[in-house]
């Protein structure tokens, strides 16, 4: 049988996920502790972890807490430090699938190609490039903001002879020693790996385009005594990440109120003075925005790797690449080995997702509704898209706390309008216009005044300077806010078509399907009831 007359392979579930990380597994696994087992993991690569499976360049390390940045049901007793490398989060993400028996609810190498609400059976279809079609009543994307590579448009890179590799795609086989090496980007992966590898390489160029505040690190192990301690008394634990939840939350006050901020500004330019010998490189690497408008780094190896001789930090703009090396607008060129791109992530959806149908009511697109800004009635639904929701959504983003925490609180408003939607005897819930147009409101209100309205230009915003992506208050104050379903706040819907098999007689009214994809769904409602 040939490919192009093989059938298409038609899966139907209650609830479709898209994404192995934080996100979505916990979206499973308390689906599973809710009673609802009708589901799957849609997942584009051959392994679960999201971005602790791809960024495991030199020094990959979290900046939250360990014990803060895990799920509060998943306890883990014996972090071996306060903040965990790479692969320790990574072995926890893959001893959860195991003890949680996730791993047979993924669909490895099944990367969404377009999801599209089909009004007539109230339910999602949803398409992959392996070739599957899935007919789902429940939409739950969870890919995260930090899984698309941003790739810089330099001139000439692609013409570069040498070695070039992203930080979240590092090449471990690829030997640096004594090569000439430049580092573009000064971001949240570059401050980990530039330390690691300067003793390595024979020259590093490390080119900054606004430097970061970085403030010192925590890098205390965890003794044995501890993590015996909280193994058998799991109360001290949880006393522990009370009090690391607690310490981070502090941090929203210099965030809310920058005349605090500024304060912290002049211990800061003191620390980077104590920490750098030449003075001209302190005030190449002292930002002159507010502090937190941007990410606040974290590291203690950062401001001295610059008192190395074979590390030089360039902060002339990059006019192009040659095939040999790179070359500054001041026309002067460096000859380089290999070229490490630490230029972060594409975190605005409307871009990494353009060639995505996202298609809801009515003919409504992502692509279109979101024109201005990405915009979700707590970060999780959209007007217009029945039973879709998001994790780590627009205006959920953080700047002093874990996002796991968050995940959490929309996780179980999530699963309270699945359950919702079958006590309303509906086939769908859908979140008011007016009541996404009134959160929008808040958050915007809420930004001003802050340091995120200072003025400098960050990943959080757009690139017309909208801030789509920070939550503008306390954590707990998002978690008030999700713990209960504002029935006023949304609207509850029924299929245009009817099901086979009902009493009524009709007939499935399905529209925008292949004819396999009809044949199954048709095939499906023959023997099953809605619902």
């Amino acid at each position: 049988m040939t490919a192009q007359t093989q059938t298409p392979i038609v899966r139907h579930v209650e609830v479709a996920i898209a994404g192995a990380g934080f996100g979505g597994l916990c979206m499973a696994i308390q689906l599973q502790k809710a009673g609802i087992h009708d589901f799957l993991i849609l997942e584009k690569k051959g392994e679960v972890g999201g971005a602790w499976r791809d960024n495991h360049y030199p020094g990959a390390a979290c900046d939250v807490q360990s014990h803060m940045y895990s799920f509060s049901f998943e306890r883990k007793h014996d972090w071996s430090k306060r903040y965990a490398p790479w692969h320790e989060i990574q072995q926890y993400i893959l001893d959860t699938v195991e003890k949680h028996k996730l791993r047979p609810k993924i669909h490895f190498n099944q990367e969404v190609d377009s999801a599209v609400f089909n009004e007539g059976i109230g339910k999602w279809v949803i398409k992959t490039m392996g070739g599957e079609t899935i007919i789902a009543r429940h939409w739950v994307l969870a890919s995260g903001p930090l899984h698309v590579p941003a790739i810089p448009d330099i001139q000439g890179l692609s013409s570069f002879k040498g070695k070039v590799m992203h930080s979240a795609e590092w090449d471990h086989s690829y030997p640096l020693e004594g090569k000439r090496v430049a580092s573009i980007g000064t971001g949240g992966s570059a401050i980990q790996y530039v330390p690691e590898i300067a003793p390595k390489v024979g020259q590093l160029h490390v080119f900054q385009r606004t430097p970061a505040w970085v403030i010192p690190r925590d890098e205390r192990s965890y003794s044995g005594f501890r993590k015996a301690l909280f193994k058998a008394l799991p109360v001290t634990q949880t006393l522990h990440r009370w009090r690391c939840y607690w310490t981070n939350e502090s941090r929203v006050w210099p965030i809310l109120n920058p005349w605090m901020a500024r304060i912290g500004e002049g211990l800061l330019k003191k620390f980077i003075s104590y920490q750098v010998k030449d003075k001209a490189l302190v005030q190449k690497l002292t930002p002159d925005y507010t502090l937190g408008c941007k990410r606040i780094l974290i590291s203690n190896k950062w401001y001295p790797t610059f008192n190395r001789q074979n590390v030089e930090l360039v902060t002339d703009n990059l006019s192009h690449f040659t095939e040999d090396g790179i070359v500054t607008k001041d026309g002067k060129e460096r000859k380089l080995d290999c070229v490490i791109l630490g230029t972060g992530f594409v975190v605005d959806p409307r871009i990494y997702m353009k060639n995505f149908e996202l298609r809801g009511l009515n003919g409504h697109t992502v692509a279109e509704d979101w024109k201005a800004s990405p915009t979700a009635y707590l970060g999780i639904t959209t007007a217009n898209y029945p039973n879709m929701y998001m994790l780590v959504g627009p205006h959920t983003g953080l700047g002093h706390n874990s996002i796991i925490f968050m995940i959490e609180a929309q996780v179980d408003h999530i699963i309270q309008c699945i359950k919702l939607v079958k006590q309303q005897g509906a086939d769908y819930i859908d979140v008011k216009p007016e009541a996404m147009t009134r959160f929008l409101g808040e958050m915007t209100d809420a930004l001003k005044g802050t340091v995120w309205s200072s003025g400098c230009k960050s990943w959080y915003q757009t690139a017309d300077g909208i801030n789509f992506a920070i939550w503008p208050k306390s954590t707990w104050r998002y978690w008030l806010d999700t713990r209960r379903v504002n029935l006023a706040d949304y609207r509850f819907g029924k299929c245009t078509g009817s099901v086979v098999g009902k009493a009524s007689g009709g007939s499935v009214t399905v529209t925008g399907l292949s004819a396999g994809a009809r044949e199954g769904v048709m095939a499906r409602s023959a023997h099953q009831p809605r619902g």
